[in-house]
């Protein structure tokens, strides 16, 4: 699953590590996030969604 996950960060100016504080994950799991090496449980999508204030389809982008 492709997500815009980096973009979201970057624009908000937060590392990784930042990031992964904010949502009580580590480092290591934002960066597998970002790679798409990882999709995220959907508890931790909804985090993710409310901590940038974007719907879930709007970060993360499904494809068949």
């Amino acid at each position: 699953m492709n997500n815009r996950l980096r973009e979201l960060r970057e624009q908000q100016g937060w590392s990784q590590g930042q990031l992964a504080e904010r949502l009580a994950v580590s480092r290591q799991t934002v960066n597998a996030l970002e790679t798409g090496k990882y999709d995220p449980s959907l508890p931790l999508a909804f985090r993710i969604a409310q901590l940038f204030a974007a719907p879930i389809e709007r970060i993360f982008l499904y494809e068949e």
